[in-house]
């Protein structure tokens, strides 16, 4: 598990670039706080604040990032006096957190910005119940957020905005559809019925720690789009916690609160949370238990009950995520597998054409983007597919065939990587035979998503004749076209074969 971390690829850095940025900014927004006065929660939420803006604001576009990270208040600060004016009130509160938790899932439908701003909402009311707010404390809270905001905000925007140089690239969206065909309407409902029974089973447990279940079970529904996806996720959270208590004990527990090594600490976690979030959720979730002790060590309540408390309340939030998933309107895995395929094979075609037209002269084609693209489609196919070859999974013949599936679609993203940086050298000159092979791709891709179609080699026009020239260029882009159309070409027998039940149907 460690060595998927640090084997992962990270094409430009950038994931060593967010974490390193991310710790800077939220280190910023903390001393921020600290040295405007702010009182020690005030200084928690700010940083918590920053936190969540630098990990969920993901719009394609710097300007976009811009935007959503100003709309963070005008969501967060109702939502805050809403869970501090209802602290003492516990049907009301509890109900107000239902719904702000489905309505956090609900807001997926718009987008990267629905999703950053249904997550900040739903952790603003759960910091509020972490932080036992009350309306008195608001004025600190609202200046310590906006602080810390602004503080990250000119890591974000001004000192590090590595983003500006980079061609911009949409992050996956979940499937459409239309009323409960609608992913986002499924599992706005799913993670309600799923948050009232962690809520009533962790009030059971505790009647201060409740929400944590709640939490629990709401965070595991972030980035899934079907039941198995949901299901593993709900597994490697319960892995990750369990880790995470362990190194608590070892770390966080004899500290004391001791506020120098304590912020050390919480610097690595910040680290490792944004370095390990894309390749490693278990991962990813020890840092973040790792953190919450830490936490409550500078606020002179951690113990080891404590810590026993928090496993006990996600592992009660991993069941309701579990039974709603199971039982109230399922999302099946193949369905949702079959989509992110298919897309990430469009996304191969758009990227090759683009390369294509570009070696032919056109300026304005530019693969890099689509490649981009591809990458974030992949990540998301992968996720997809994850409860097909999770350890766990009995089927044998259908984990083998989603593992083939998984090895040719990173040969292609390999290949068309490839491609989009021999479409980026000028030098590169069009060559007669790059149009016929373009063309045998697209033919593959038809093939694959809409089996039946004519073969690539049945079908393809011939080159004729021979390029004047034939720079070194138009030959590397040859040698990946030809690679991706016998990558696509062997995708067809795991995807369209049938052992047992298929992956994929067309």
């Amino acid at each position: 598990m460690l060595k998927r971390v640090f084997v992962a690829p990270d094409p430009g850095r950038l994931r060593l670039r967010s974490a390193l940025r991310s710790v800077l900014g939220v280190g910023l927004a903390v001393a921020a706080c600290a040295l405007t006065g702010h009182h020690l929660t005030a200084v928690i939420a700010g940083g918590l604040a920053a936190l969540l803006a630098l990990f969920t604001v993901t719009d394609p576009t710097v300007r976009g990032q811009a935007v959503t990270t100003a709309l963070l208040p005008a969501v967060g600060f109702p939502v805050l006096a809403l869970a501090a004016g209802l602290h003492d009130v516990a049907l009301l509160r509890d109900a107000a957190f239902l719904a702000v938790a489905g309505l956090g899932v609900y807001a997926r439908r718009w987008g990267p910005r629905g999703h950053a701003l249904g997550v900040f909402a739903f952790m603003t009311f759960f910091v509020a119940q972490f932080l036992h707010t009350v309306p008195g404390q608001l004025p600190g809270l609202f200046s310590a957020v906006l602080t810390a905001l602004l503080a990250s905000s000119g890591v974000r925007f001004g000192l590090w905005c590595y983003e500006r140089r980079l061609p911009p690239a949409a992050p996956p969206a979940l499937p459409g559809g239309s009323g409960l065909e609608r992913t986002t309407t499924r599992q706005a409902i799913q993670v309600t019925v799923a948050g009232g029974f962690a809520l009533v089973l962790g009030q059971i447990l505790s009647e201060g720690r409740w929400y944590w279940a709640v939490g629990a079970a709401w965070w595991i529904f972030v980035n899934t789009s079907s039941r198995g996806e949901t299901l593993v996720r709900g597994f490697r959270r319960i892995l990750g916690t369990v880790v995470g208590i362990a190194a608590g004990l070892l770390l966080a527990l004899p500290l004391h609160g001791a506020v120098a090594p304590t912020a050390a600490l919480v610097a690595v976690c910040v680290f490792a949370i944004f370095y390990a979030a894309p390749v490693s959720y278990s991962w990813m979730m020890l840092a973040v238990t790792l953190l919450v002790s830490l936490l409550y060590g500078l606020l002179g309540m951690l113990e080891p009950g404590l810590l026993a408390l928090r496993l006990a309340e996600t592992g009660v939030g991993a069941l309701g995520a579990t039974l709603a998933v199971t039982f109230v309107l399922p999302i099946t895995t193949h369905a949702a597998t079959h989509a992110w395929i298919e897309r990430a094979v469009r996304c191969v075609h758009d990227c090759t054409a683009a390369a294509a037209r570009r070696l032919a002269g056109d300026e304005e084609a530019d693969p890099a983007p689509l490649a981009a693209e591809l990458e974030a489609v992949l990540g998301r196919a992968r996720l997809s597919l994850a409860p097909l070859v999770h350890p766990l999974n009995p089927l044998r013949a259908r984990k083998a065939r989603a593992r083939q599936v998984l090895v040719l679609l990173d040969d292609c993203a390999r290949e068309v990587r490839g491609l989009a940086s021999v479409a980026a050298d000028p030098q590169a000159s069009h060559d007669a035979r790059l149009a016929a092979a373009c063309w045998r791709v697209e033919a593959a891709v038809e093939a694959l998503v809409s089996p039946g179609t004519r073969s690539a080699a049945e079908s393809a026009p011939a080159a004729h004749g021979s390029a004047v020239q034939h720079h070194p260029g138009a030959e590397a882009a040859l040698h990946h076209l030809h690679g991706l159309e016998k990558l696509l070409t062997e995708l067809a027998a795991p995807l369209h074969s049938s052992p047992g039940s298929p992956l994929v149907r067309s």
